[in-house]
C-alpha cells in the first residue's frame, strides 16, 4: 500500500472555518497512467461470494476495471451499455484531484437478476490525492446481456455512490501550520515519542489538510463531504486536544513493533465506559492509518455480534448443542481453520474454538437482514461516525444470497470493518451500551440511536469471551492479570494467499482490537501484540498462555 503523511476515509470532521482554496473536480483524468486492478475472489472465493455469477459477466466486469484503472477510458467506455456517455463521464470525474497511481479491487460477485440474470460485482477504490491522501470508497458495478454481449450497464452510482447528475465533487485545501495536540491529561503529545500519530493527527509540522465535498452541479453549494484529510486545528488556535492516554499509547506502539515484524498491522483501544480511543497505533509507524483507515473482513472476531444476535432472540443458548463438522456446503464448501470438527458440540464450544461451520449451520435462525439490522440497532454500525480525524466507517450489507449470508455470520463475504469499529464492538459487546468513538475533544458528533444489549446477553458474551481466554482460541492471553475475555479472527483475502490475523480482548477499563496483515492465524499474529499491552498496563509480565 502506498503510504502518505494523512490519509482519511470518508469526512468526519465538521469545518470550523472557510477554506482559501478551491478545485473544482467533476474526472478521472485520461493519463493517470500505473492504475492498478487488484482482483479479490470474485467466484466462490473465500468471503462467501456465490459461485452461480456467469464467469463472463465477471470477466467483463473486470475487464472494465482494469481498462478504467489504466486509464483507456474508451476500452472501459466500450464495456458498457452506453460507450459515449460513459467515456465523457469517466474523464470528468475527478479532473483537478491530482489522483495518482490509484488501485481499484474488485471484491465480491454475486447474481443480479434485475440486470437480466446478470451479475453485480463490487469493488473498492484507493485513489492517492497528492500531498493530502488517500479517498478509499466502495461501489459495485451491474453487469446485464445485451444483443452485443455482456456490458457494464452504465449508471453514475458505480464510479462512486454519492455521484449522480445533480452532484458532482469539489476538493477544497488548506496549508496548515504546525499542528500541536495534548493527550488526556493536557500534557503534549510528540511525535518522536508516538510516532504512529504522525499519521493519525498530522503531528510534526506543516501538514495540509483538506477535503473532497459533494456539491450542487449548478449552485456549487456543499451537500456533504465525501473524503476529509487530517484533522481540524484546535479550537481558538490551541492544541488539539485528544483523548489519547500517553502510558497506554506507548505500550501499543511498542506491542505492535515487537510482534508485527515488518508486516502491515493496526491497533484501537477504546475505553468501555466513553468510547473515548485510549490509543492508536499502526505499522509501519507513520503510515497509512490502517486502525481507522483500512476496510478489512473482520473474520470470526464477528462472531462477538451473530453471538449477540442468536442469543437476543433466543435462538441458541451457550448450551445448546450445535455440531462443528469439518465441512458444511452451502452453494459452496465452507471449512473451519485445518478442516477440525467438534462432534456434538455446544454452542459455548463453537464459540470458543472458533468454529465456521456451526454458525453456518445456524443461518436459518436469522432473517436475511437480520445481521445488518441488529449491527445497526445494538453496535451502531451503518451511520455515520466521527471521531475528529479522517475514519472510515463500517459495512454490514444485506446478503446477496445464502452463500453470502452463511459467510457473513463468520465475519466474511462483504462485511468491513477496521480495528476502530472492532474496538467499539467489544466495548458494546461487554458494556452493552454502543459509546460512539470519540479521538479529538470539541468533535461534533451526529446522533447515532441505538438499543442497550439485553443484561443477560451481556452476561454470556462476557462469560463466553472469558471461556475463549481460559479454555479456547485465545489461551495466548492466558497469562494476562485481570479477567480478560477475547476472540480470535483468522480473515481470508483471496483462495490463495495469506490470511489477516485478527484479536479483539477487554479489561476492567479498555476494549481493544488488533490486526495484522498476512497472518497465518489470530491468535499467532495478533495475539502476542494484545498480550503485551494488556500484560503492561496491568502491570506485570503475561505468560505465553496455552
Amino acid at each position: 500500500m502506498t503510504t502518505h503523511r494523512a490519509r482519511a476515509g470518508r469526512g468526519r470532521v465538521r469545518r470550523r472555518r472557510r477554506w482559501p482554496a478551491a478545485v473544482v473536480a467533476g474526472a478521472l483524468v485520461a493519463g493517470a497512467a500505473g492504475w492498478a486492478v487488484v482482483y479479490g475472489p470474485l467466484k466462490g472465493g473465500g468471503d462467501g461470494a456465490p459461485e452461480a455469477a456467469d464467469p463472463e459477466a465477471v470477466r467483463t466486469a473486470r475487464a472494465f476495471l482494469s481498462s478504467w484503472a489504466a486509464g483507456d477510458l474508451p476500452a472501459a467506455a466500450r464495456l458498457t451499455d452506453s460507450p459515449a456517455k460513459a467515456e465523457e463521464t469517466l474523464r470528468n470525474f475527478t479532473a483537478g484531484l491530482e489522483i495518482s497511481k490509484p488501485v481499484l479491487t474488485a471484491g465480491a460477485a454475486r447474481v443480479d437478476g434485475a440486470a437480466g440474470a446478470g451479475a453485480r460485482v463490487a469493488y473498492r477504490a484507493k485513489m492517492p490525492v497528492a500531498e493530502l491522501g488517500t479517498w478509499v470508497y466502495g461501489s459495485e458495478l451491474a453487469v446485464a446481456r445485451t444483443e452485443a454481449g455482456w456490458r457494464v450497464r452504465w449508471e453514475l452510482p458505480l464510479i462512486h455512490p454519492q455521484l449522480s447528475a445533480a452532484q458532482r465533487f469539489k476538493l477544497v485545501e488548506e496549508e496548515s501550520a504546525e499542528l500541536a495536540a495534548v493527550d488526556r491529561d493536557g500534557r503534549a503529545i510528540s511525535a518522536v515519542e508516538h510516532p504512529s500519530l504522525v499519521s493519525v493527527l498530522g503531528l510534526g509540522g506543516g501538514k495540509p489538510r483538506g477535503e473532497v465535498q459533494v456539491v450542487d452541479r449548478i449552485t456549487g453549494e456543499r451537500k456533504a463531504t465525501a473524503v476529509r484529510f487530517g484533522p481540524d486545528p484546535g479550537e481558538g488556535g490551541g492544541p488539539l486536544r485528544t483523548t489519547i492516554d500517553a502510558r497506554t499509547q506507548r505500550a501499543a506502539e511498542k506491542a505492535l513493533a515487537r510482534h508485527a515484524e515488518g508486516r502491515n498491522a493496526g491497533l484501537v483501544a477504546v475505553r468501555i465506559d466513553s468510547g473515548e480511543v485510549v490509543a492508536v497505533a499502526n505499522g509501519p509507524a507513520g503510515g497509512f492509518n490502517r486502525a481507522f483507515q483500512g476496510t478489512y473482513a473482520p473474520g470470526s472476531t464477528w462472531k462477538v455480534v451473530t453471538s449477540a444476535a442468536l442469543l437476543a432472540k433466543g435462538a441458541v443458548t451457550p448450551e445448546s448443542r450445535v455440531d462443528c463438522p469439518k465441512y458444511l456446503t452451502v452453494g459452496k464448501q465452507f471449512h473451519n481453520v485445518e478442516t477440525s470438527e467438534i462432534r456434538g458440540a455446544s454452542f459455548r464450544e463453537d464459540f470458543i474454538h472458533s468454529c465456521n461451520t456451526a454458525f453456518v449451520a445456524l443461518r436459518g435462525r436469522l432473517a436475511n437482514d437480520e445481521m445488518t439490522v441488529f449491527a445497526k440497532e445494538y453496535f451502531g454500525i451503518g451511520p455515520e461516525w466521527r471521531t475528529g480525524v479522517g475514519s472510515v466507517d463500517a459495512e454490514v450489507p444485506v446478503p446477496g444470497g445464502e452463500t453470502e449470508k452463511a459467510a457473513a455470520l463468520f465475519g466474511q463475504g462483504r462485511l468491513r470493518t477496521n480495528p476502530l469499529a472492532m474496538a467499539s464492538v467489544t466495548a458494546t459487546a461487554v458494556s452493552g451500551t454502543f459509546r460512539q468513538p470519540l479521538l479529538v475533544r470539541g468533535t461534533e458528533q451526529p446522533a447515532v440511536e441505538t438499543r442497550p444489549l439485553p443484561g443477560a446477553v451481556v452476561k454470556q458474551l462476557r462469560s463466553l469471551m472469558r471461556d475463549t481466554v481460559t479454555d479456547g482460541s485465545a489461551r495466548v492471553l492466558a497469562g494476562v492479570p485481570g479477567e480478560v475475555g477475547a476472540k480470535t479472527g483468522t480473515a481470508e483475502v483471496t483462495e490463495d494467499g495469506n490470511n489477516n490475523g485478527w484479536l479483539v480482548a477487554y479489561d476492567g477499563e479498555i476494549a481493544v482490537a488488533c490486526v495484522v496483515e498476512e497472518a497465518e492465524s489470530g491468535s499467532g499474529s495478533a495475539g502476542p501484540v494484545l498480550r503485551d499491552l494488556l500484560a503492561e498496563l496491568a502491570g506485570g509480565p503475561a505468560g505465553a498462555g496455552g
